[in-house]
C-alpha cells in the first residue's frame, strides 16, 4: 500500500472534494510489476534464421516492389501499394485453395477464412484512402482513370469497363482490372460466388473514398477508379508466386505456408509507414490525425492475428512433415519463430517507442528526479475536458498496445495448436519458475503508458470515494 497526499496529487480544480467522509489521505494498492530472470531481449534472433525466412518468402524482391515509387506527387503510395499487393496475393490464396486436391483439406473453412480476411484487408484500404481524402497535400494526388468523362464510349476492343445507366441520362462506368485475379475468379464456377462477394464488398467499403479500385465492382456512385493495375503490378507480384524450394519440396502446405507469409509480411510493410506517420504527425501537432492513424494500426495488429489464425487450418502431418523438410527449428530455447521476421520485430518496437511522444503529447517535461509530473498532466487533461484530440490520441496509444499484446498472445496459442506445447515452449521440458519464454514476456511485460495507467488508477480511486463507495444501488422495494 502507498500512502499518497490526495489534495497535493489531485490537480484539477474542476473536481471537488464534496464528501464529508473522504479523508486527506488516498490509499492505491500499486501491483508489482511481473520480473523476468535470465533471460535476453525477446526482440532478437540469429541473423541466419532471418535470412532463411527471407529467402524463403522471397523478400528481397517483395520489397523492390513495395519500395519503388512511381507516382511522386502521389503521398500515399507507399502505404497503400503493400496493401494492394497483400490483397491481390489473397486473391491467389482463394485460387491455391479451391484448387487443392487432398480430399482431406476443409475447403468450406478455407473459404469462409479467406472471405474474411479479404473483407478485413479491404476495410483497412478504405481506411488508407478515406484518410488520404482528409489530408489537404494528399488529396487528389492518387493515379486514377475517370471514365465518366468519356460518356461511356469505350473502345470496341479490349476494353475493360462496363457502362451503365442510372437515373435517365445518368452515366456510370464500371472499370475492371485487366492483370487483377479477381476478374478470372468471378468466371471460375468454384469461386465465382466469393468473388462476387468480394466485389460487393469493395463497392460498400469505398463509398466514402475518393475513388474506388477498379477491380470490377459496380462503382453504382459513378467514382473515377484507381488505375489499379499500374499501382499493383499484378503480373509482376504473381511473378513471386513459387518459393524456392517448389522445385525439391511435393507437399501442398507448402504453397500454403508460403503464400500466408507473404500476405503478413506486407501488411507489415504498410504498418512501418503507418507507424512512420503517426510519429511525424504527432511531431507536426496533428493529434485528430494522428489519433486515427493509431487506431488504424491497433486494427493491423487485429489483421496480423487474423492471418497467422490461418495455420489452424492447415493439415497437422502435412504441415508437420513440411516444418521438417525446410528445417524450421528454434535457433535457441528462448527464440520464437515469429521473431525471423525482422519487419514484425521492428514494427513491434515502433509501436512500443511511440511511448516517448506521450510527454510532448502533454505539455509536460519528464522529472529528472522521478517526480509524477506526466501523471499529473494527464489526470489534468482527463479531468478538464479541454483538450478532447489529446484525449483520443492518447486512449488510441493504448490500444495499439493491447492489440500488440493480444496479437502476441495468440500468436503462442497458434504456436501450440499447430506444433504442440513443447515447441511452443521452446523445447524446454523443465521450466523454473522465473523462467519465461520470449512470446511470454512480450504480452506480460509492463504497461509501456505507466503515467497514463497511474492517471487512471488514481481518478477511479478519486470517484471511488466520492461516490462513498456505494455507487447507484438499487433501492429496496
Amino acid at each position: 500500500m502507498v500512502d499518497l497526499d490526495w489534495k497535493a496529487k489531485m490537480v484539477s480544480s474542476d473536481i471537488p472534494n464534496k464528501s464529508p467522509k473522504l479523508s486527506n489521505k488516498l490509499q492505491v494498492s500499486i501491483p508489482t510489476p511481473f520480473r523476468f530472470s535470465n533471460i535476453s531481449s525477446p526482440l532478437s534472433t540469429s541473423a541466419s534464421a532471418s535470412s532463411a525466412y527471407d529467402y524463403y518468402l522471397r523478400l528481397p524482391e517483395l520489397k523492390k516492389l513495395w519500395e519503388t515509387k512511381q507516382f511522386p506527387a502521389w503521398q500515399n503510395e507507399r502505404v497503400l501499394k503493400p496493401a494492394l499487393h497483400a490483397l491481390e496475393i489473397t486473391f491467389r490464396f482463394i485460387s491455391i485453395v479451391l484448387s487443392d486436391p487432398r480430399s482431406y483439406s476443409n475447403r468450406r473453412e478455407w473459404k469462409r477464412r479467406l472471405e474474411s480476411l479479404t473483407t478485413s484487408q479491404i476495410e483497412l484500404i478504405a481506411m488508407l484512402c478515406e484518410d488520404e481524402n482528409e489530408d489537404k497535400t494528399a488529396a487528389g494526388t492518387a493515379p486514377i482513370v475517370d471514365l465518366t468523362s468519356s460518356n461511356g464510349v469505350l473502345a470496341r476492343e479490349s476494353s475493360s469497363a462496363e457502362v451503365w445507366k442510372l437515373h435517365g441520362e445518368t452515366t456510370v462506368v464500371s472499370r475492371t482490372s485487366k492483370d487483377s485475379l479477381l476478374p478470372r475468379l468471378a468466371t471460375w464456377q468454384k469461386s465465382e460466388d466469393a468473388a462476387q462477394k468480394i466485389l460487393y464488398t469493395i463497392e460498400c467499403e469505398m463509398r466514402r473514398c475518393p475513388y474506388t479500385l477498379g477491380l470490377g465492382e459496380p462503382n453504382l456512385s459513378g467514382k473515377p477508379s484507381l488505375d489499379y493495375d499500374a499501382v499493383c503490378k499484378p503480373n509482376d507480384l504473381h511473378a513471386l508466386k513459387r518459393s524456392p524450394y517448389d522445385h525439391c519440396i511435393e507437399n501442398h502446405e507448402n504453397a500454403t505456408l508460403f503464400t500466408t507469409h507473404q500476405i503478413l509480411e506486407s501488411w507489415i510493410q504498410t504498418a512501418k509507414q503507418v507507424l512512420k506517420r503517426i510519429a511525424s504527425r504527432i511531431d507536426a501537432e496533428i493529434f485528430e490525425t494522428a489519433a486515427s492513424d493509431c487506431y488504424l494500426m491497433e486494427r493491423i495488429w487485429k489483421l496480423l492475428a487474423e492471418i497467422e489464425d490461418l495455420h489452424l487450418l492447415m493439415d497437422p502431418d502435412d504441415f508437420l512433415h513440411l516444418k521438417s523438410q525446410l528445417l524450421i527449428k528454434p535457433v535457441n530455447e528462448t527464440e520464437a519463430f515469429c521473431f525471423r521476421s525482422k519487419g514484425l520485430v521492428e514494427i513491434t518496437k515502433m509501436s512500443k517507442e511511440l511511448k516517448h511522444k506521450v510527454p510532448f503529447i502533454l505539455g509536460a517535461e519528464v522529472d529528472p528526479k522521478g517526480g509524477p509530473r506526466i501523471q499529473e498532466a494527464a489526470m489534468r487533461l482527463y479531468s478538464e475536458k479541454q483538450e478532447g484530440n489529446k484525449v483520443f490520441l492518447v486512449q488510441a496509444l493504448q490500444a495499439i498496445e493491447g492489440a500488440l499484446k493480444r496479437f502476441f498472445y495468440g500468436y503462442k496459442q497458434v504456436l501450440v495448436v499447430v506444433m504442440g506445447s513443447l515447441e511452443a515452449k521452446g523445447n524446454r521440458v523443465v521450466a523454473g519458475s522465473g523462467s519465461v519464454d520470449s512470446l511470454s514476456q512480450v504480452f506480460l511485460e509492463p504497461t509501456y503508458f505507466p503515467s497514463l495507467d497511474a492517471a487512471k488508477t488514481y481518478l477511479g480511486e478519486f470517484w471511488n470515494h466520492e461516490l462513498g463507495g456505494s455507487g447507484l444501488t438499487r433501492r429496496k422495494k
